[in-house]
């Protein structure tokens, strides 16, 4: 993709604290975070570093010494922006864009600058904004240390005498409220989108997957869709949704999501959760994984950990996809290929030859028809769209009509259930 932005020269850094027992093994997040990095167009990352840290140093996050040998280099190297791979305080960043003459962005900003890039939809682009705007609204720091209260009345109501980064916090959250306005609106178009698709009794089937897994390249190959693809991270923000007919004839609707990531910090968990919608009504969750990549395991669980918190892990089947086969040498090809065969949820393919997608698609209406629980209940005579919407799902196993209306008996999913319940 083109870009006309002037190209930004960044380093790098992620810090490793001693202290930190939960932290990520070093190597890998930094590739992550230089991957990360590489994810926007107009960024050139000239290096890269590990700082092991003993301890936080609370105003400058650094010690003196290595604050001094990392300007040496970033001078030397004309770095114009610094990425911390990691949490920054508004106080840290100021003293140390100070002390090296650069921009500098933690790893929130740096995930925001990515979404703001990638966002594609309306709900997208607002849900960018209202995160830009909370997380900027935490960087205000106050830059002179004489204006920390000038008198203003009691303080109580903003005017004249109010300081600058008091008028800027007001300016943020009218912002904000005017934003979460709009989202309201957009949200309720949604609603209304959703309700229409769940009239449509065609199952969703929802590719999920560690950001990079290779999720849009596999749903550009099943549905012929051109969706933005490319060997970066973030590469899909907003939600795309196509219908495709299996081997077999059946039809579904298969979504293609925002990648998920290590650490992603928790304000932007709830900002993006709508981008995520699709996953909340599949009937079948696809779970793409990089199995070439060296950290494949810990991708897994960072996955399934925000299914959990979705709550979605426990509703839907989840079958694994083991993508990227195509990478791997002949001896780990092999161990792959066993293990998927041994195993009915899981499939080994590669998005990018075709490898494996004939077993994969083939499994996907079995998955989608397991497990169901049977009921019978009594639809008034008044409730024929209901009526028309259990035959068109073809869940219905019996019918007697009474005097009051028809006694029906359906065998169907917990999300077939609830997709009855909306309408």
């Amino acid at each position: 993709m083109e870009h006309d932005r002037p190209v930004t020269r960044a380093w790098v850094l992620h810090p490793d604290l001693k202290s930190d027992f939960d932290r990520r093994a070093a190597g890998p997040a930094l590739e992550e975070a230089v991957a990360l990095a590489a994810a926007l167009p107009d960024l050139d990352v000239v290096g890269a570093d590990i700082v092991r840290l003993p301890k936080i140093h609370p105003g400058m996050l650094f010690g003196k010494g290595k604050i001094a040998e990392l300007k040496e280099k970033f001078a030397a190297a004309d770095v114009e922006l610094v990425l911390i791979d990691g949490p920054v305080t508004p106080v840290q960043q100021r003293n140390l864009e100070k002390a090296w003459g650069v921009k500098l962005l933690d790893r929130t900003g740096l995930i925001l600058e990515i979404f703001s890039d990638r966002a594609r939809t309306s709900e997208g682009v607002l849900q960018v904004e209202m995160a830009a705007l909370s997380y900027q609204r935490t960087r205000l720091v106050r830059a002179w240390t004489h204006l920390e209260r000038q008198r203003g009345g009691l303080g109580f109501v903003g005017g004249p005498g109010e300081t600058q980064i008091e008028a800027d916090r007001r300016a943020i959250d009218d912002q904000l409220n005017r934003l979460r306005r709009q989202l309201a609106k957009v949200a309720k178009t949604r609603e209304l989108h959703r309700a229409s698709r769940a009239k449509v009794p065609f199952p969703v089937v929802a590719l999920v997957g560690y950001t990079n897994a290779g999720k849009s390249t596999l749903f550009n190959r099943l549905t012929g869709a051109d969706v933005f693809a490319k060997d970066m991270l973030f590469a899909t923000l907003d939600p795309t949704m196509r219908k495709i007919v299996l081997p077999a004839g059946e039809e579904v609707i298969m979504s293609d999501t925002v990648g998920f990531i290590s650490d992603l910090p928790t304000e932007l968990v709830a900002a993006f959760r709508a981008t995520l919608e699709e996953v909340l009504d599949a009937d079948l969750i696809v779970h793409v994984r990089d199995i070439s990549h060296a950290q494949t395991e810990e991708q897994a669980a960072d996955v399934m950990a925000i299914l959990h918190s979705l709550g979605v892990a426990e509703e839907a089947p989840i079958i694994e996809v083991w993508n990227k086969i195509d990478l791997l040498d002949s001896d780990g090809r092999d161990a792959v290929l066993t293990q998927a065969s041994r195993n009915p949820d899981i499939f080994a393919i590669s998005a990018v030859t075709g490898e494996g997608l004939d077993r994969l698609l083939s499994a996907i209406p079995e998955k989608l028809s397991d497990p169901k629980t049977e009921e019978t209940f009594l639809l008034g005579f008044s409730e024929g769209r209901k009526r028309a919407w259990l035959f068109d799902a073809g869940v219905v196993i019996g019918e007697d009509q009474t005097d009051d209306g028809y006694r029906v008996t359906v065998q169907w999913t917990a999300v077939q259930k609830a997709r009855f319940a909306q309408l």
